[in-house]
């Protein structure tokens, strides 16, 4: 009966993320006006699709074959769990009253499939992250309150690119080095990663400096002290961060300027350094040797690779099922390769519609920068939104084979405190950003 269940389910998680993508379509429709729907059954469409999932994963997960029963402490996890992701929707929608539900809705989505198979990877690990995403979620919450205190927080751009600095500098002299990447702090039993901090700081920085006309000082300035982080965060064989903080600059340049030239210009330079690191560090060539044929190297530089495609193909379009798959024979399976270990249990098809949640979320941050009246929010939105896709793109690349891996975490999936937590708070704050937007056109609709 158990295995009729798991194999019957993989129709079923594919059912939910089909009509949750449905009602995501449907909604963004309805908000741009091409339909004259209402926007709630959409939106309570979509948490259907959550709860449904929600409930579904882990029924599967506290069955004990053995004893013929349910285990009634994951059943105790998932009911806590199930009713922070309705109260933190229902709350969010309350605090952030003129965004867009969508983007809690695809938030929420992602972080419950994150929970779930981290629950299935590392129940211990799936505790924490539980903790993480309430303490993330918390935070957020604050960003309305905090914002109408600091109502011109673009005047701390030095603070933010200080701070930064400090943050990054530390990490190398300090930090201790997991996995070949020096890019951890610890405090006793607290660990955090600084660069998911000054990617949050990065973005305000920018933001506060090109929100005027840019000049060349101004050019040369963000321009040096942006290769220098780069470089700092490439001595500490940080190179998923190195390439995200190099393509948010090079995004963020080119709305501020629509300058072609130094957007070239910047892939050029961008170019020669990559060359110059593959030349000058050894871990780049093992990387790169590692992408273009981890088969020959398949015991050692190859097995992180070759593990995760054995994964995404022994699991077909349908998935092996949830708990019949072999997700932890992947190395770094929580972190790194967590979109590996989902397509081997809920299939090919269930992450090709993984993906296109994220682009809908992505999607709705760049109209949230394109629809923006205001050069500095536009700036904040664009670079938010960037920053998250590409780091999306990088780890769900690496993972393929599509590009080198980088060992940086997909966005609400994987563990890691830190990663959870900034990017909870990144989210707050782009909904901040649209509802800041709706608020102005209201008061000078108003005011007319």
């Amino acid at each position: 009966m158990f295995e009729l269940m798991v194999n019957f389910s993989r129709i079923l998680f594919l059912l939910y993320l089909l009509i949750f993508l449905y009602s995501g379509v449907l909604l963004m429709l309805d908000e741009a006006g091409f339909t004259n729907e209402p926007h709630g059954s959409a939106i309570f469409l979509g948490r259907i699709m959550i709860i449904l999932t929600h409930i579904t994963a882990f029924l599967i997960l506290a069955y004990d074959k053995e004893a013929i029963g349910f285990d009634w402490k994951v059943l105790a996890v998932a009911a806590v769990s199930l009713l922070f992701f309705i109260l933190a929707n229902h709350l969010a929608n309350i605090l952030f009253e003129k965004s867009f539900p969508l983007i809690w809705n695809c938030v929420f989505f992602l972080l419950d499939i994150g929970l779930i198979m981290l629950w299935r990877l590392n129940s211990a690990l799936a505790y924490k992250q539980l903790v993480w995403m309430v303490l993330g979620f918390f935070v957020a919450m604050w960003i309305p309150f905090i914002l109408r205190l600091i109502p011109r927080f673009e005047q701390f751009q030095w603070l933010y690119i200080i701070v930064s600095f400090v943050l990054v500098i530390a990490t190398l002299a300090l930090g201790q080095t997991q996995y070949g990447s020096t890019n951890w702090i610890s405090f006793g039993f607290v660990s955090f990663q600084p660069s998911e901090i000054v990617k949050f700081l990065f973005i305000f920085y920018l933001a506060s400096v090109f929100r005027k006309r840019v000049e060349w000082k101004e050019l040369l300035m963000t321009g040096g002290l942006s290769a220098a982080l780069v470089v700092l965060f490439v001595l500490e064989k940080d190179l998923g961060s190195a390439l995200i903080f190099f393509f948010t600059y090079m995004v963020m340049l080119y709305i501020a300027t629509s300058n072609l030239l130094l957007f070239g210009s910047g892939f050029a330079a961008a170019s020669l350094g990559s060359f110059l690191a593959y030349q000058l560090f050894p871990h780049v060539r093992v990387r790169v040797a590692a992408w273009k044929d981890p088969w020959a190297d398949i015991d050692d530089g190859g097995y992180q690779i070759t593990q995760s495609l054995f994964a995404i193909g022994t699991g077909g379009l349908l998935g092996s099922g949830l708990t019949k798959g072999m997700p932890n024979s992947i190395p770094v399976a929580t972190k790194d390769f967590i979109f590996a270990a989902m397509c081997e249990e809920f299939g090919t098809l269930f992450a090709i519609g993984i993906l296109l949640v994220f682009l809908l979320l992505f999607a709705k941050g760049f109209f949230i920068a394109f629809d923006s009246k205001r050069r500095y929010y536009g700036l904040l939105a664009a670079g938010i939104t960037s920053m998250m896709a590409f780091q999306t793109f990088l780890i769900i690349g690496g993972n393929i084979k599509l590009i080198p891996l980088t060992g940086v975490t997909l966005p609400f999936m994987s563990y890691g405190g830190s990663s959870v937590v900034v990017s909870i708070v990144t989210i707050g704050f782009l909904q901040w950003l649209a509802m800041q937007e709706q608020e102005e056109e209201v008061t000078k609709g108003a005011a007319k």
